[in-house]
């Protein structure tokens, strides 16, 4: 290191250290402040467990002080905790969660809580330092606060694991409010997160909840005036309640990703990719591939591929038959999913319309429309619809459309680049994936990152810890005139 640099980094660890007295020395042993006290009503030890929204978020707004003073490396234990725990627990609590919600599979809900290892965490926390003649400026990455956190029921546990490692790394602290089909294993899985934490730091109420995680008490949470920043996973409703908080929101809203197989695509990766994503706890994922655009001159060559490759083939009055069994409209005709189809198996589907299909598969498909329910509304059930488009500008458009403008991803099977950044273009989803299962857009196989709220309404992308920071900025002037 130059003598130059070396000046720098110790002006830095001095401005740091002068702007946040409060911060331990880095590795040194958490010396926090005394939680803040409220003049209202006591706030009770209950592993995080509390009766009222109220009493929940000045719960966490006590402990974030402290976790907003604790260096990187002790922010990092906390992030330890929530990855080792969801390794060791992984079969219990996917079992139970899959008891509780009755939807997906019990191997894939284990997987999804094996993988939590892969979210990032303090290793994304970094200042941004520049300097010249004229000054110093410091850039860091502030928490916010105490953080509002809605789960979804398709993967409560896997969701909130991840967002704990997020907001704990930026130094947050947060409330969760989890779907009410998810509540128990919820708060089993968070309770004993606490515990963990509680013993290793001596903070309590990092991670707070409801014991009644009602819609009334998820507008109370929004609203109230202690929680600084809202994040929600879940479908349109949840993410429209957020937004009157009139706060900010990070929203993981709806997908209906499509895919489209090119004429000179590789069909039998592309039948076991679209398999491997649509399949996915029965493509309860909101990056799932939902429905497939086939070019007419290889669509035969890939319904085969995917009949080599393991999927069960329903014909187009099958396909018709299964829709107006597991579809219904509200009082305006818009279609949804009935609820008791959403998750289930392959099997369950197929004795619905009277057909038995072979144990283990994964994923049915069948030819259908272009405006067929299965491919305009997001199904979240393991069968996928296959429409076949005479090009690929036809198969661009149809995309678009049943992407329903939710800017969430979209998937490619081409080797040809030019379709591929023309698509890319076109759809301008978050999520993008060339030649893979939608997986890779969450770093399987892939150099992304691991998170299971994907903010599309709003545009965070796939949320770090970063995505739960403000800037602060510090600027020294007159300092280190070197030149």
């Amino acid at each position: 290191m130059s003598a130059k640099e070396q000046l720098i980094s110790a002006i830095v660890e001095e401005v740091l250290e002068k702007l946040q007295p409060h911060l331990p020395a880095r590795g040194a042993a958490a010396a926090a402040p005394a939680p803040a006290r409220h003049a209202q009503t006591e706030v009770r030890a209950t592993d995080g467990l509390f009766p009222s929204v109220d009493a929940a978020v000045r719960a966490a707004a006590a402990a974030q002080a402290r976790v907003a003073a604790m260096s990187l490396e002790q922010r990092g234990e906390i992030v330890d905790i929530v990855r080792r725990m969801c390794q060791e627990n992984a079969e219990l609590w996917g079992r139970l969660e899959l008891e509780e919600t009755k939807i997906g599979r019990l191997d894939h809900k284990i997987e999804k809580l094996k993988v939590i290892r892969h979210v990032p965490g303090v290793e994304m926390m970094r200042a941004e330092v520049r300097s010249d003649s004229s000054g110093l400026c410091v850039i860091e990455n502030a928490p916010w606060g105490v953080i509002a956190m809605a789960l979804p029921a398709t993967h409560s546990v896997p969701t909130m694991a991840g967002n704990i490692i997020n907001v704990v790394a930026a130094g947050n602290t947060a409330v969760f409010t989890p779907h009410p089909a998810a509540r128990r294993i919820n708060t089993q899985a968070l309770q004993a997160f606490h515990r963990e934490i509680e013993k290793k730091t001596g903070v309590a109420n990092v991670i707070t909840t409801i014991e009644n995680p009602t819609i009334e008490a998820g507008a109370e949470l929004f609203a109230h005036p202690g929680v600084a920043l809202i994040c929600v996973t879940g479908g349109p409703a949840v993410v429209k309640a957020a937004m009157k908080a009139g706060k900010r929101v990070i929203a993981a809203g709806p997908g209906n990703p499509p895919v489209v197989v090119d004429c000179d695509a590789d069909l039998n990766r592309a039948a076991r990719s679209i398999i491997e994503g649509g399949g996915f706890d029965n493509n309860l994922l909101c990056i799932g591939e939902k429905e497939v655009f086939v070019l007419e001159r290889v669509f035969r060559d890939f319904m085969e591929a995917m009949r080599r490759a393991g999927a069960f083939e329903l014909d187009t009055r099958q396909m018709d038959m299964l829709a107006r069994i597991v579809f219904s409209a509200d009082e305006h005709g818009h279609q949804h999913v009935r609820r008791e189809f959403v998750g289930q198996d392959t099997q369950v589907l197929g004795e619905a319309i009277g057909v038995r299909v072979p144990p283990n598969t994964d994923l049915l498909f069948g030819e259908t429309g272009e405006n067929h329910p299965f491919v305009q509304v997001e199904q979240m059930m393991p069968c996928v619809p296959v429409v076949r488009v005479p090009d690929f500008e036809r198969a661009v458009e149809a995309a678009l459309r049943a992407e329903c403008g939710y800017r969430h991803t979209a998937i490619i099977h081409s080797g040809d680049l030019d379709h591929v950044t023309r698509m890319a273009r076109a759809m301008n989803t978050t999520l993008f994936v060339h030649n893979a299962a939608s997986a890779a857009a969450l770093g399987r196989g892939s150099p992304g990152y691991l998170s299971y709220s994907i903010a599309t309404p709003t545009g965070e992308g796939v949320t770090t810890p970063l995505t739960f920071t403000r800037q602060r900025q510090l600027t020294v002037s007159g300092a280190l005139k070197i030149t």
